[in-house]
């Protein structure tokens, strides 16, 4: 390397156009996985109060929100339901007739091409809010196993390109994945919610999804932030387990997580941008604290460069419309 005056490197920050060219992380729209939150009823989209510009949208608004997120060149949309009922056992997550299901085979029908990928979880469908089912005050891992089994076929006979578990049980992936197998599925496939945190940072998303555990929290199934090491070893298992795509929830907080997974395994990685991320910069956006638009590329480009090969994100149609010069 040269020493200075001959090597100068502000001679490649001039302009826009040198920097480009020399730019080493890139963001597209094509990088992104748009989280809807879908319902019931007709016409209906029920703004999220602590995440601006988000809403509970019923099948046929989320219909017309995949023909935007089309439109801006977003590859895939990642569905979460909130039921009209909800019981002990979530029974709503694997019903034939539960929003998702209406809405993978609506938004198949309507947007095709649209590649669709599903929460698989229960805490969205419990009246406790718990991720599983409950023996004696806790989630009770292998009886949970049978239920998530079942929803993800059920979204899988819906049309899912992607089933995505979220909950956190052991052996969880294995069991979906034999499933599917078994069932003619083989070609859908599994993101692992593999490293997913009990973080403070899901606030909103608990509003979004009314899916507020009742009693006690989700430490017990989720990992503790102050653990790393942990992360690679449930990274690894889900691989093993037959995981196509790992994650890692969520992102700013845990970008050496992120850049870890990639590093030692080089398998796809997603990051979810989660809905605290999300709300703590449109807050401050909008009390004019910060640049919102500067601070959410800088946020992201952070993501990419860790390791991420997509995100998952409520930014994904304000970046594009960005990148399109909208």
């Amino acid at each position: 390397m040269m020493d200075f005056p001959a090597y100068r490197p502000r001679r490649l920050r001039r302009n826009e156009k040198i920097r480009e060219l020399v730019r080493e992380t890139t963001l597209s729209p094509k990088n992104f996985i748009y989280p809807i939150f879908v319902g019931p009823g007709k016409n209906r989209a029920q703004p999220v109060s602590s995440m601006p510009g988000v809403s509970q949208l019923s099948v046929d608004r989320a219909v017309i929100e995949c023909e935007e997120v089309q439109a801006l060149g977003i590859p895939a949309i990642i569905l979460f339901g909130v039921p009209e009922h909800k019981d002990s056992v979530g029974t709503e997550a694997y019903a034939d007739t539960g929003v998702v299901q209406q809405a993978i085979r609506a938004v198949k029908e309507k947007v095709p091409g649209l590649l669709i990928m599903t929460d698989v979880c229960l805490c969205e469908y419990t009246d406790h809010g718990h991720c599983g089912v409950i023996k004696s005050g806790d989630v009770d891992n292998d009886s949970t196993l049978e239920l998530l089994v079942k929803e993800a076929l059920s979204h899988a006979r819906a049309g899912a390109d992607v089933v995505a578990p979220s909950d956190m049980m052991d052996g969880r992936v294995g069991a979906i994945r034999k499933s599917l197998d078994q069932n003619g599925f083989e070609y859908v496939a599994i993101m692992a919610y593999a490293a997913k945190y009990a973080s403070g940072f899901y606030g909103p998303f608990r509003e979004a999804a009314e899916s507020t555990p009742q009693f006690g929290d989700r430490r017990s199934y989720q990992m503790d932030p102050a653990n790393a090491d942990e992360a690679l070893r449930e990274v690894e298992l889900d691989i093993r387990e037959g995981a196509d795509i790992v994650m890692v929830k969520p992102a700013m907080a845990y970008l050496d997580i992120v850049y870890r997974v990639k590093q030692k395994f080089g398998y796809p990685v997603a990051a979810y941008n989660v809905s605290g991320e999300y709300s703590m910069i449109k807050a401050a956006g909008r009390n004019g604290w910060i640049d919102e638009e500067r601070i959410m590329m800088e946020v992201l480009f952070a993501i990419r460069r860790a390791g991420a090969d997509m995100i998952l994100s409520y930014f994904a149609k304000d970046v594009a419309r960005l990148l399109h010069g909208q």
